[in-house]
């Protein structure tokens, strides 16, 4: 990941103030995420912007992290006309009636048990492996699984940024 364009990366850093926090809030929707990541720039590599995004996410409150997952759908439901959460999810693309049946029951149970919806790095991850993460995670207490959530957004966020740091530079050449 550490091999991204130079140029896309300035790109991101020379941007409005405003253009960088509405690209900030499409990688994470927690403000205070979006607002540490916008002040620390410009970035002189994109592990640099990684380090800052892991730094981040590490001094979200839980309240912070609410916000952040309330913008991400439920596993197997992917928000209608939204790109990123459709290539995310991709491994429930195909899966079977029956498996999208099973995750919407446990989807449903992790919300009640937890008050938020299940959120994993589902980035080549089968509906299999996402349905046995839920199984397992569901075991959780409260505190292990907000700090589980804490990673898989870490995780989310750096294909993200990568993703927009990639846009920034095709946006540059069309």
């Amino acid at each position: 990941m550490t091999s991204l364009s130079n140029q896309g990366l300035a790109r991101f850093n020379a941007s409005e103030d405003s253009a960088a926090q509405t690209a900030l809030h499409e990688v994470c929707a927690s403000s205070a995420w979006g607002s540490k990541i916008l002040a620390q720039r410009p970035y002189a590599s994109t592990e640099a912007l990684f380090e800052a995004s892991d730094a981040a996410m590490a001094e979200l409150t839980a309240d912070d992290l609410a916000e952040a997952m309330a913008d991400h759908p439920p596993i197997g439901r992917p928000k209608p006309g939204d790109p990123t959460s459709s290539r995310e999810q991709s491994g429930m693309a195909g899966a079977s009636e029956a498996l999208k049946a099973e995750m919407l029951e446990l989807n449903l149970a992790y919300q009640e048990k937890f008050g938020h919806v299940f959120l994993i790095c589902a980035t080549g991850r089968t509906g299999e492996q996402m349905r046995d993460a839920v199984r397992e995670r569901s075991d959780n207490t409260p505190e292990q699984e907000r700090e589980i959530v804490r990673t898989e957004l870490g995780k989310i966020n750096r294909i993200r940024l990568t993703r927009l740091v990639e846009l920034a530079e095709e946006e540059k050449s069309a």
